[in-house]
């Protein structure tokens, strides 16, 4: 294979066939293809167990130079297309990938973290327990769900509710990471 290493290079949003992110990234390996992956590590349902998903479902980056390598892309097992606007492909801003790749490890793993810990007061915000007080019996598990315990008509009774229906004293999920990317600035909370 021939690749010139002086050309430049740029990010690009790469749409993968349904679960083969991995095997687009190995392919894309193999051509000398930078390529990244991120993918979120939550909280298992088991204790010590943990569930890897995908950050962005079908999707990856890669870098390349465009007109000599898009072809190496486009016809590696697992890629169904390059992200393109009025059939053109777009740079994604490098700086987009550096905040990224900062926030993950060496394999492109991302640790999903919550302020929510047992014990801790946190008020309903929608369903029909809105409104209601409640203590935080677990923290919140991989599908994103909370046990509370809300004293409810003189008893207490144990509820799972979504963490979006969940506002805690000082912020269900910590104060946001405000990074500059680009042109605008994005919260990691959100």
């Amino acid at each position: 294979m021939y690749r010139v290493d002086n050309l430049q290079r740029d990010w690009y949003v790469i749409y993968s066939k349904p679960h083969k992110e991995e095997q687009a990234q190995f392919h894309l390996g193999l051509k000398g293809v930078e390529s990244f992956f991120p993918r979120l590590q939550l909280p298992g349902l088991v204790e010590k167990k943990t569930r890897l998903t995908p950050l962005f479902p079908n999707y990856l980056f890669a870098r390349i130079h465009l007109p000599t390598e898009y072809h190496y892309v486009i016809w590696a097992p697992g890629v169904k297309k390059i992200v393109s606007f009025s059939d053109t492909p777009v740079p994604i801003e490098e700086d987009v990938i550096r905040f990224l790749k900062e926030n993950a490890d060496s394999t492109g793993v991302i640790q999903a973290r919550s302020q929510l810990r047992r014990g801790q007061e946190v008020e309903v915000t929608g369903g029909p327990f809105n409104g209601l007080l409640g203590i935080s019996q677990d923290p919140p598990d991989a599908k994103g769900r909370i046990k509370i315990l809300l004293k409810l008509l003189s008893r207490q009774i144990t509820v799972n509710l979504g963490v979006e229906f969940i506002k805690a004293e000082h912020a269900a999920f910590g104060p946001p990471v405000r990074a500059n990317i680009g042109s605008g600035f994005v919260s990691a909370a959100s």
